[in-house]
């Protein structure tokens, strides 16, 4: 009787990690049970096992559950971006909240930066963004930041594809000035761009490591450049460092093998 339930509560379990995996929104715990068809005090039971296990995360202020880096990092698998920008979601709301300015998430895409999610702030003076919207690698602060993470080939490979289009002023029109940038964010960590893309706008930008400490993704903070003044900035990049640092860690990151992650390419 007891290898029984014990049977009948694994295959629960695993049908509710399926379940989550496939739902289009992360879902609560009385989605779960409907879906399920189990009554929410089983559900609760079993979600609080999955959660126990590490195979599941609950998100402590909207009571979402999503699934965690463990089944990734089992499965050598990564999130999707809507996966990401689900994920990314309360993190950017965190950042807007430090700064009081937007923010964003962004993919790298066939020579392109794709915003992922976004975080936009009520006010007089703010950068409205679009998702799925694209924008040049070469003078973006997210595209500068996910450059800066490809290995050499890569980066080279990547110029070679790139037309430096003089956007503004104070726009990198040169691959000799661009690899130069590579190397600035490198040592810095993040990557700024000020008013490279547009006119009047400043974005500084971070990686977003996961459980293999490859940068997936970058996260900005966005805003005109009178709102992200030099005497600011310091702030800034502290605070958007701070949430990279934990959304990182949400995605399994462990800054001991970044090291050898780079080590590798």
């Amino acid at each position: 009787m007891k290898s029984t339930s014990t049977h009948q509560s694994l295959k629960r379990g695993l049908q509710i990690v399926e379940m989550v995996a496939e739902m289009a929104e992360p879902p609560t715990l009385s989605a779960i049970a409907r879906k399920s068809k189990l009554n929410p005090s089983t559900t609760h039971h079993i979600l609080k096992a999955l959660v126990d296990f590490g195979y599941l995360v609950r998100a402590p202020e909207t009571h979402i559950y999503s699934l965690s880096s463990k089944l990734f990092r089992l499965t050598r698998r990564t999130w999707t971006v809507e996966q990401l920008a689900e994920i990314a979601t309360p993190f950017l709301e965190e950042l807007g909240n430090l700064t009081g300015e937007s923010s964003s998430l962004a993919v790298l895409r066939d020579g392109q930066v794709i915003i992922a999610a976004k975080q936009e702030q009520n006010g007089p003076l703010r950068v409205v963004q679009r998702i799925g919207e694209s924008r040049p690698i070469y003078c973006t602060a997210v595209g500068k930041v996910l450059a800066a993470e490809l290995s050499e080939q890569e980066l080279e490979d990547l110029i070679e594809r790139t037309n430096f289009q003089k956007k503004t002023p104070k726009t990198i029109t040169s691959p000799v000035a661009f690899r130069r940038e590579m190397v600035s964010i490198r040592e810095k960590g993040v990557a700024l761009d000020n008013e490279e893309h547009i006119k009047g706008v400043r974005c500084l930008a971070a990686p977003i490591r996961d459980y293999s400490g490859a940068a997936r993704v970058a996260l900005c903070v966005v805003g005109p450049k009178d709102n992200l003044l030099p005497k600011r900035m310091a702030k800034v990049q502290h605070d958007l460092l701070s949430v990279a640092a934990a959304l990182s860690a949400r995605l399994g990151c462990n800054p001991q093998k970044i090291g050898s992650y780079h080590s590798r390419k």
